[in-house]
Formats: C-alpha cells, sequence, structure tokens
C-alpha cells in the first residue's frame, strides 16, 4: 500500500510537496477542478464544502485539460520526488451533458475521450469521478470532532430540488434561470442507463491509454438527494457497477466512510469482496460515528471504523494502491487544516507499519 494524499489545484506548491513528503506520503491524488469558492478555502477553512441552496462555487472551466498541462504538472510532483497516482473528479463544465443527457452529451462525451487519452499519455494511471447529480449537500459543520475540533455531518437529507444550471453541487452555467431542472428529475433506473452509456462509450479509451476509471460512492449515502436519484448509496450497488461492464478499467474509488455511513453495511466484508476481485483503484479513509440519516465525521482513531482492520482486509488482498485521508477535522492551531491531515496520515501510516510487520509474522 502507498501513503498518498490528496491536493487541490492551488496546493500544487513545492512548499505542499515537501510537507507531503516529511508526513511520509509518497503518492499524490490531485482534484484539478477550477471554481470559485463560496465557502471557505478547504485549507485554511472549512475542510469540505457543505451544500445549500445556491451551490458552492461556480467552476469556470470548458476546455479539457490538455496533455502539456498534465505532463507539467506531474513532472513538478516528480521533482519533488513523489508520485502522482491519480487525478479525481471531471469539471462539471466537462461532462455536465453527460450526466443531464443533454443536447451536447456526444461532443463532451468526445472531450473526455480525449482526456483519458491525454492523461494515459501523460503517465497517469487512475482517474477518479463520480456519476452523480447532486453531487455533495446536506453536509453541515460544527465542533462535532474530539475536543470541539470542527468537522462535518450530516443530520437528514436535503430535499430541495437541483435549480437550472447546475449540476455536482456546482453551476456549470450561473445565468441560468434558477427554476426546477426537470432533466435531474428522473428515475434511477435512468441515471443507471445514463450510467452504462457512459462506460460503454468511455472505457474502451481508458483500456487503450492504460487508465483506470475509479467511481466514487454516493456520499452522503442516500437513495435520493435533492430532489434526484443517487447511483451508488448501498453496497451491492457498487458491485452492480463493477458487474455491468467486466474491465481492468472499471475500478472503485474506494471510499471507505461513505461505506460505513451507509445503512446496514457491513463496510468489512464489502470492501474483502472487492479487494478480492482486484477492483479497487485507490482508498479514501476517514472515520466517522452514525449512519444515515444522521452522523458525524471523527478524527481517524475514535470512529465507528477500525482502521487496523481495514488495512489488513485490503493487505491480506495484496492492495497495492495509494490510500489517502480524504478529510480531517480541523485542529485548533494556526495551520487548522494541515496539523489535521497530519494527525490523520500519521496514524494511517503507524496502522500501516504494524499490519505489515503482523502479516509477516
Amino acid at each position: 500500500m502507498k501513503l498518498a494524499m490528496v491536493f487541490y489545484r492551488h496546493h500544487l506548491t513545492r512548499e505542499n510537496f515537501l510537507y507531503a513528503r516529511q508526513l511520509g506520503c509518497t503518492h499524490l491524488v490531485i482534484h484539478l477542478v477550477d471554481y470559485f469558492h463560496r465557502e471557505k478555502d478547504p485549507v485554511t477553512g472549512n475542510n469540505q464544502p457543505v451544500g445549500d441552496a445556491d451551490g458552492w462555487g461556480v467552476t469556470r472551466n470548458r476546455d479539457v485539460w490538455s496533455y502539456e498541462e498534465l505532463r507539467d504538472i506531474r513532472k513538478s510532483i516528480e521533482d519533488e520526488g513523489l508520485v502522482l497516482e491519480a487525478i479525481e473528479n471531471f469539471d462539471p463544465g466537462f461532462w455536465y451533458d453527460v450526466l443531464l443527457d443533454g443536447p451536447k452529451k456526444a461532443e463532451q462525451m468526445e472531450g473526455l475521450k480525449g482526456l483519458i487519452r491525454n492523461i494515459g499519455r501523460a503517465g497517469i494511471p487512475i482517474m477518479g469521478y463520480n456519476f452523480s447529480l447532486a453531487g455533495v449537500a446536506s453536509r453541515i459543520s460544527g465542533a462535532f470532532a474530539r475536543g470541539g475540533a470542527e468537522s462535518v455531518g450530516v443530520d437528514g437529507c436535503d430535499s430541495l430540488p437541483l435549480p437550472r444550471g447546475m449540476v455536482w453541487n456546482m453551476f456549470y452555467d450561473p445565468e441560468a434561470p434558477k427554476e426546477v431542472n426537470s432533466d435531474t428529475q428522473i428515475t434511477s433506473e435512468e441515471l443507471w442507463k445514463r450510467f452504462a452509456w457512459f462506460l460503454e462509450e468511455l472505457l474502451p479509451v481508458a483500456e487503450e491509454s492504460s487508465v483506470k476509471m475509479a467511481a466514487h460512492p454516493d456520499d452522503p449515502p442516500f437513495a435520493t438527494l435533492r430532489g434526484t436519484p443517487r447511483l451508488v448509496w448501498r453496497p451491492e450497488l457498487y458491485q452492480r457497477l463493477l458487474d455491468l461492464k467486466k474491465s481492468h478499467s472499471n475500478t472503485l474509488e474506494l471510499c471507505v466512510g461513505t461505506l460505513a455511513e451507509m445503512n446496514g453495511c457491513n463496510f468489512y466484508d464489502a470492501i474483502e469482496s472487492y479487494a478480492k476481485q482486484n477492483a479497487i483503484g485507490y482508498i479514501h479513509l476517514r472515520n466517522v460515528e452514525g449512519q444515515v440519516p444522521r452522523y458525524r465525521e471523527t478524527f481517524i482513531d475514535e470512529g465507528d471504523i477500525d482502521i487496523y482492520r481495514v488495512l489488513k482486509i485490503l493487505r491480506r488482498n495484496d492492495f497495492r494502491g495509494a490510500v489517502i485521508p480524504d478529510h480531517s477535522p480541523l485542529v485548533s492551531s494556526p495551520a487548522p487544516w494541515h496539523v489535521g491531515m497530519a494527525y490523520a496520515l500519521g496514524y494511517i501510516k503507524a496502522m500501516m507499519q504494524r499490519v505489515e510487520k503482523d502479516c509477516r509474522d
């Protein structure tokens, strides 16, 4: 297993690369979506956006990331002794009509195919994504973690419908009239039909480009959110996703915290099943207390998840991908995000070392 961090575009600096290396990371996952913040910065303020009626950002991009841009980002990371393991999340501006089955669907799919070819050509092995109309919503923030540290949680499901011009909790068209978008008022089976077309079109290009597509489950894992169906809100739906098109490029961006938030989910059995299939691209690892409709994110060592047990399952099944702490509570200090992430990384690294020793012994 590889210890990694996730960095947003504005984190991609030498100082932050050194920070990651000093904390024991060997790999990075990067999130390149450009947006105008409507909440506090994820580094200096909230560690996750909180969905609201107006969304939390406006996407800027329409042109897919070029090979040259991806090549240069990879080089800047490698120059500091790290490895670029994955990109996560398409910009909504690249593929909103793929999600909405809109008039630009075919054109945007061609753009996604070009992007996957660029990612493969740049030598980046994984593209993480979330096939979701509403994205992250319903989250609240507060002093939920140990010692009153600020974290995020959920107290029920947001049923306010998505307005036109928004998908994945971001406005791709801020000028659209704020009426309800009927293209999101669909059945679960219609969403799966759209997703099947997405896989059918994109997976052959991913296979040719030696890129793994890694799907994130819906967080929070409600059956519907903001009037839209959710694709993967139960563990068996993750298996449905894998069975829909068998391919070494059809994998999971396995979020252990989201699995733990699912009602009635034995997430240890689920992780074992996916790991045995060699179906995991990389891991998001955090800890939580509770399940939908009410849960709280905690420090890595204080929630319902036995982190050692998760890592032992992965090691037993020869998982060799990256493990990242996707979220962490903010620690009261001059650098709340940095201290919180350092704590999470140190704990995960220690558990990895213990698992490795126990497996050898």
